[in-house]
């Protein structure tokens, strides 16, 4: 928790945002960012800018790190906060679920934003309509506590043709 906490407020001071932050084998500590308009994409100057304030900042504040990655969230972005969810409303997503819903605990649907509750309660519940075993169109509901991890589909334009 303290991890997130400096490293968000290091991103905010430098006009980013924080998506993700993951630690994986051999001390790599992957931090995802983005710039808070959306809009503009991140670059790789960004990406140096954002490791070199870390570089610093992490080892003073004792945050343990062997090697450090900065990077975009890419094409299939992890949707994670109850903003996120309401943000890409209308957008295709795989969703993965803590615990089955009728023996199943994987949907790719439509996120439907929030359905019920105040955003940034623990009850608020987000909508995903999905195709049924029956071919049917099917709605999910559901709490973020239930969700184990969500990625946005991602939609690549080739020359005018969506694949």
């Amino acid at each position: 928790m303290k991890d997130q906490q400096v490293i968000s407020a290091e991103l905010e001071n430098l006009g980013y945002t924080l998506v993700d932050i993951e630690r994986e084998a051999g001390g790599l500590l992957r931090v995802t960012i983005e710039n808070p308009d959306y809009e503009r994409l991140i670059s790789v100057l960004d990406c140096e800018k954002v490791s070199h304030q870390l570089s610093y900042t992490l080892p003073v504040e004792n945050i343990p790190f062997e090697r450090l990655e900065i990077s975009s969230p890419g094409l299939d972005r992890p949707v994670k906060s109850a903003q996120d969810f309401e943000r890409f409303a209308g957008m295709e997503v795989d969703l993965k679920l803590r615990v089955a819903v009728g023996s199943r605990k994987n949907f790719r649907g439509v996120l439907q934003g929030l359905l019920t509750g105040e955003l940034d309660s623990p009850d608020a519940k987000f909508g995903l309509e999905f195709e049924g075993a029956d071919g049917q169109p099917s709605q999910l509901e559901f709490s973020l506590a239930e969700v184990d991890k969500t990625r946005l589909v991602p939609v690549i334009d080739f020359k005018g043709r969506k694949s």
